[in-house]
């Protein structure tokens, strides 16, 4: 099976404080892949790296075959992406966004109205085209920023937090529609999240890091058995501690482990 993502010996740092520590992964075409730690473990330094956000201090990174050190712009039109934090613009409507994003990523004008109107009815949100953003709930907006992700044919999907904040509904219906567009398109879906029963249901691969190492990896059942667990949880439980942590070097990810009680 291709490895559409290659990731080795991966360094970063900011000044003395190593971020991320010389990690390797590989995540193979059409997989479903979780990337977990706590807060500061190195999640949203990694993500981007991966997605050109950051150079990396050292090691390498490929996407589809392309080098993101040294071809970011082949690399960029790999991957589709969507942030923890919106990205859309609330004073557009859906269909303004979808088309702003369209010309950004030089999609096709004879394909650009047909992929729009065929992105928009799969998530539902056709009918809502020429509504202001402002005017929408959050899950609205996460269906949005998925299918604007996935207008250009990217082979790479980057999810990071993709439901947080989200209801229970929300959140069972975007990864319905996640895992049919896997399915149906082949397209590799690379997501952090600190829900770990999303992880269990959906992920086929799973890598766990916290002190910008790499600390556990490979199926959600072989992590489990590894450290003798019924739950992935209690795996990954096991492998970080239980002490709530601070930030640390990842500043974007400000949400604790959600614990069952």
């Amino acid at each position: 099976m291709k490895k559409i993502i290659k990731i080795e010996g991966l360094t970063k740092k900011f000044g003395n404080l190593v971020a991320v520590d010389n990690i390797n992964l590989n995540v193979e075409k059409g997989k479903i892949f979780a990337f977990l730690g706590p807060n500061g473990a190195g999640k949203s330094t990694t993500i981007k790296m991966l997605t050109t956000l950051l150079s990396p201090t050292k090691g390498k990174i490929s996407l589809n075959g392309y080098d993101v050190t040294n071809d970011k712009n082949e690399a960029r039109k790999s991957f589709g992406i969507v942030f923890q934090d919106p990205s859309i613009d609330i004073e557009l409507t859906a269909l303004e966004n979808m088309h702003f994003h369209a010309v950004l990523y030089k999609v096709e004008k004879s394909i650009r109205k047909e992929k729009t109107e065929e992105l928009l009815k799969m998530v539902d949100l056709w009918d809502r085209k020429d509504d202001f953003i402002k005017n929408f709930s959050g899950g609205i907006k996460r269906r949005l920023e998925i299918a604007r992700g996935l207008l250009h044919n990217p082979e790479i999907l980057f999810l990071d937090e993709p439901t947080l904040g989200l209801d229970t509904q929300t959140r069972a219906y975007m990864w319905e529609y996640i895992k049919k567009m896997n399915k149906e398109k082949t397209i590799t879906v690379f997501f952090t999240t600190h829900y770990l029963d999303e992880v269990e249901k959906i992920a086929n691969d799973v890598a766990i890091i916290d002190k910008g190492k790499i600390i556990s990896k490979g199926t959600v059942d072989e992590i489990k058995k590894e450290n003798h667990t019924k739950s992935l949880e209690e795996a990954f439980l096991k492998l970080t501690g239980r002490k709530i942590r601070e930030e640390g070097a990842d500043k974007n990810n400000s949400m604790k482990i959600r614990v069952k009680k």
